[in-house]
């Protein structure tokens, strides 16, 4: 037993030096939706365990928005990220050879699914999409699926009364007005504020709502101290969506790319707490996903842009 541990050790040992010759830093690229701060700090333990693995430096990157991530993926000036369901499509589609879903977060109860969740102030007097008419909604980031891409269809389709053009930023077709905040975070805290009476963000659904659910953008901003969920009432939630792949580089070395999938996909069980900062709340770790699971996102976003909203 001695002698098989000292191999693989050395064998593990062999690994990463042949990944640090291939490879001179590993660039992991965090998605927009909360203060950059908080951001980097939930992924300081990923990006220690994936440093020691590979043998190099591990740069962590968290620009203002989702864009900047896509972008530095298409440009290959990141290596990795944990995209949203439309942030992947968008990358796609822009070039299907850029990169590739390898795992998805799962769920508590093993599923991979989550929602967008139309919110307000309880004492706003709003409790249903209804309720919000010739009110300020926010959305979060363009390039968010739960934040802007399946709102912005479903909400029309399941309500008549609400036209598509009352889905787009400065519109008065149904809305007082509709604003972008930017994020997920600042759509929460511009609402809970009195800012806007009205939004949009993402949860895994399961759970309590005074927990802000197990996951999300609300367990997120219940845990940073930011929002009393009491306060808040639930007026409207999406049908199920995939949630976003952690996508690799395609032009990674094989190496890198086999190594750093499974410290992704074993981070549940290494280290419980980190898996809890990087996926937003509680979840089982992360398990293998492909592209098949994204594509009726992606037809989605390609009728959008042909649609030119």
């Amino acid at each position: 037993m001695k002698a098989l541990a000292l191999a693989l050790a050395a064998s593990t040992a062999l690994a990463s030096a042949a990944s640090a010759q291939e490879i001179s830093e590993f660039r992991l690229g965090i998605l927009g939706g909360e203060n950059a701060q908080d951001r980097i700090a939930n992924n300081e333990c990923l990006a220690e365990q994936l440093s020691s693995s590979l043998g190099v430096p591990v740069k962590i990157f968290a620009p203002a928005d989702y864009n900047g991530v896509m972008q530095g993926l298409l440009g290959g000036t990141i290596d990795a990220a944990i995209l949203g369901a439309s942030g992947y499509a968008g990358v796609y589609l822009q070039d299907p050879e850029a990169v590739e879903p390898v795992l998805v977060k799962t769920n508590l109860d093993g599923s991979y699914a989550y929602y967008s969740i139309g919110f307000a102030r309880k004492d706003s007097g709003i409790a249903t999409l209804a309720g919000a008419k010739g009110k300020v909604f926010g959305f979060g980031d363009p390039n968010s699926t739960s934040g802007y891409l399946i709102p912005s269809v479903e909400i029309p389709a399941s309500n008549p009364e609400i036209p598509a053009a009352a889905m787009q930023d400065g519109s008065s077709d149904y809305f007082a007005d509709v604003k972008f905040t930017g994020g997920h975070e600042q759509t929460i805290v511009a609402v809970y504020n009195g800012d806007i009476d009205a939004g949009v963000t993402w949860a895994d659904g399961q759970g309590a709502w005074e927990d802000g659910y197990n996951s999300g953008a609300l367990r997120k901003a219940v845990d940073a101290g930011l929002v009393d969920m009491n306060d808040m009432v639930e007026i409207w939630k999406s049908k199920p969506i995939p949630e976003g792949p952690f996508v690799l580089r395609k032009a990674l070395p094989q190496d890198v790319k086999t190594e750093v999938t499974a410290i992704m996909d074993n981070l549940y069980e290494t280290d419980a707490d980190c898996a809890y900062g990087v996926a937003g709340g509680d979840t089982l770790g992360f398990s293998p996903i492909t592209h098949d699971a994204y594509e009726s996102i992606i037809a989605v976003r390609r009728a959008k842009i042909e649609q030119g909203s």
